[in-house]
């Protein structure tokens, strides 16, 4: 039987159209915009200057605390000015502006196709250098790795889990990775877990890509503690607490994270990211994005530098759709919409989809009629039509006590509501009040 969560959960159409495109590499622009916050926590610090010279995988700015990463220029060029950036979700940040020329790589950095198996770190060594390549989560959520890995006094990673579950309608980057790339896949597993000094590993992928599943099943079977899941599919089924749940039978408390239980959790990109900082000295410049969508001409995944505009992305795959309602930054249940099409690749861009106009309009919203299929759906157990009428009448405290920061924002409310009711929009403007708050009493 197939493992899964038990709460919850919804099956939208799957519209996997670029599986079955190989990964392409996009040449790198004429210009890049790097933004120097990629992930969750404070900005990294710049340490170059405008009309500097740079090197592809130099080093243009510091992580700035413990929950920060360094950025690395991912061209060679000249650095032309200093700017504030449209990024994704529409603010603007500060970003290095660079003109590009031919490649000339940091010295060190190993671009051979040899696969280095050799992983004789100690632990220290494996998180020192997952910090300096800069390093993040590439399921969309970005958090530094290097945190997830410094496991705090007291507690013990008993086991790494593996998200390669890629639930996500249209999303196919990770299917192509753990296809392309297993070999490399399955050293940067190890590597993690010799930084967690975990004894097993569990790769959770839904049943849907059961080539990777047999390739990497092949792969895993040569490994000691190493093991492959096949998932049911089902979303949000690669949500970090779901995975959890469906390979352990364990629940992260209320509040509190996965170390809590013993597990730590990364994605199969993040995996492959660390495979290449350690074993190729080479720091996190580029990732893969699906490009895709109903009406796209060449649905595509792309091997992308950090900072190439998404018109790049766009005009690779056969240009902009006639028919275009919306243009999403990862994928149509998490994703943003984007107003301009020059916001940048980050770290944390998992796709480009590319929606018609006749799926891109908003429902009539309609007063509740009580279904509770929101509830129903709600993979953490809430009640999203409660969350949402205290966020409309601001009840910071009754929002809070009704653990709406267990919201995973997977959208599954919205997507289930016969009224058309903007749930989750709500639900995360009560999340960031209710945030402001817990922070504000913390300090």
């Amino acid at each position: 039987m197939l493992k899964t969560f038990h709460k919850g959960g919804i099956h939208p159409v799957e519209n996997k159209f670029s599986a079955g495109r190989e990964i392409r590499v996009l040449p790198p622009p004429e210009v890049v915009y790097i933004p120097l916050s990629q992930h969750l926590g404070a900005p990294a610090k710049l340490i170059i200057d405008r009309g500097e010279k740079v090197k592809t995988g130099q080093l243009v700015a510091k992580s700035t605390g413990f929950v920060s990463v360094n950025i690395h220029s991912s061209v060679s060029g000249t650095v032309r000015k200093i700017d504030q950036v449209q990024d994704g979700s529409g603010y603007k940040r500060t970003a290095i502006l660079i003109e590009t020329c031919e490649d000339e790589w940091q010295p060190g950095i190993d671009l051979s196709p040899d696969i280095n198996t050799d992983i004789q770190y100690s632990p220290e060594e494996i998180i020192r250098k997952t910090l300096y390549a800069g390093i993040v989560g590439l399921g969309g959520a970005a958090f530094p790795s290097h945190v997830k890995l410094s496991i705090p006094r007291g507690k013990h990673a008993r086991a790494l889990i593996i998200n390669g579950a890629e639930c996500e309608p249209y999303l196919t980057s990770d299917h192509r990775l753990m296809l392309e790339k297993g070999k490399e896949l399955i050293i940067g597993i190890k590597l993690l877990m010799r930084a967690l000094r975990a004894e097993t590993a569990m790769i959770g992928i839904e049943n849907n890509k059961q080539d990777a599943i047999r390739h990497l099943e092949e792969l895993a079977g040569k490994e000691e503690g190493i093991s492959v899941y096949p998932l049911k599919v089902k979303y949000p089924q690669g949500g970090e607490k779901q995975l959890i749940k469906a390979l352990t039978k364990m629940e992260v408390p209320s509040g509190g994270l996965p170390i809590d239980i013993g597990v730590v959790v990364h994605n199969v990109g993040t995996a492959f990211a660390v495979y290449e900082a350690l074993q190729k000295n080479k720091p996190l410049i580029e990732r893969v994005v699906t490009v895709t969508g109903k009406s796209l001409k060449n649905p595509s995944n792309f091997l992308v530098r950090i900072g190439t505009p998404v018109i790049n992305l766009i005009e690779a795959a056969g240009g902009l759709p006639a028919d275009t309602g919306k243009v999403i930054s990862g994928g149509p249940m998490m994703g943003k919409a984007l107003s301009t099409f020059d916001v940048p690749v980050v770290k944390g861009t998992s796709g480009i989809v590319i929606l018609p106009e006749s799926e891109s309009k908003r429902r009539h919203v309609k007063v509740c009629i009580r279904c509770t299929k929101c509830v129903a759906v709600c993979p953490q157990g809430l009640e999203p039509y409660l969350l949402m009428s205290l966020a409309q009448n601001e009840y910071p405290d009754e929002l809070e006590m009704n653990k709406v920061m267990d919201c995973i924002e997977c959208g599954a409310c919205s997507y289930i509501c016969p009224s058309g009711r903007p749930l989750l929009d709500y639900i995360r403007l009560g999340k960031a009040k209710v945030g402001q708050i817990i922070r504000t009493r913390k300090n």
